[in-house]
């Protein structure tokens, strides 16, 4: 290969790792956001045992800005036009990319496990809402705050709560047919009518499940670490396979 041509090929090497830099970067970014848990789901999936969402994310954290420093450094590889630069460079970054697709991929395929449908959110909701454990707890919080929020009741609607045997129904049966946090609010986020919520009144309660919210939101989460982290992949691919011709010119 002629001196201009490889030259050429240097520059479309530096060009793809500025690009794959700057992309690791936003993956980076990215995962952390959900790493963060800015709707305060986690509980949800971690009761379950079913997290991987959120491994997959701290695998991103690691991954981007992983992509981001090797990136950098296969720039000055290809400037220094060594051949041993180069090779740590391929190295590295095949590597971080086995790790990418596994994060990738894990929160893909347990997004489908813990939202494909209703049951699994129900299931948890009815047996530890009300649950005096830790776990329960959290739960607990995490349910009443997105009734209030969202201004929805159960996974699928208000009826959960007294069609199916729970923990909440085994211990405030007597009193209530459903949370308080499934109760409409006054501006003031008092009860807007608590004896009218108690006996079930429809106009005083939340008619909607909470379930097209919760996922919606883990939805957002996975798309954001895998088909995100898919697209960085393709990138990653692209330029691991010109800096692997660019590597097989240098002398």
């Amino acid at each position: 290969m002629g001196a201009g041509t490889l030259t050429c090929l240097m520059f479309v090497v530096i060009a793809l790792n500025a690009i794959a830099a700057a992309a690791g970067l936003a993956l980076f970014a990215v995962a952390i956001w959900v790493a963060a848990d800015g709707y305060k789901l986690y509980p949800i999936s971690g009761v379950s045992g079913k997290d991987d969402i959120f491994a997959a994310a701290w695998i991103a954290i690691f991954t981007g800005f992983a992509f981001f420093l090797t990136c950098i450094f296969g720039i000055f590889a290809a400037l220094k036009r060594s051949r041993g630069f180069m090779m740590v460079y391929l190295i590295i970054m095949f590597i971080i990319f086995l790790f990418e697709c596994a994060s990738a991929i894990t929160a893909a395929t347990n997004r489908d496990y813990l939202v494909g449908n209703s049951n699994l959110v129900k299931k948890q909701m009815l047996q530890y809402y009300a649950d005096s454990s830790t776990q329960g707890k959290q739960i607990t919080q995490t349910w009443n705050r997105v009734m209030e929020q969202v201004e929805c009741c159960g996974a699928d609607g208000p009826a959960d709560w007294f069609q199916y045997n729970s923990t909440f129904k085994q211990t405030f049966n007597s009193a209530y047919i459903w949370p308080l946090s499934c109760c409409k609010r006054l501006s003031t986020f008092e009860v807007e009518d608590k004896e009218g919520c108690k006996v079930g009144k429809a106009t005083t309660i939340f008619s909607k499940g909470c379930f097209q919210y919760i996922e919606s939101v883990l939805s957002r989460y996975t798309w954001a670490v895998s088909w995100y982290g898919f697209s960085v992949l393709l990138l990653v691919f692209l330029t691991l396979v010109i800096a692997m011709i660019y590597y097989m010119q240098l002398e």
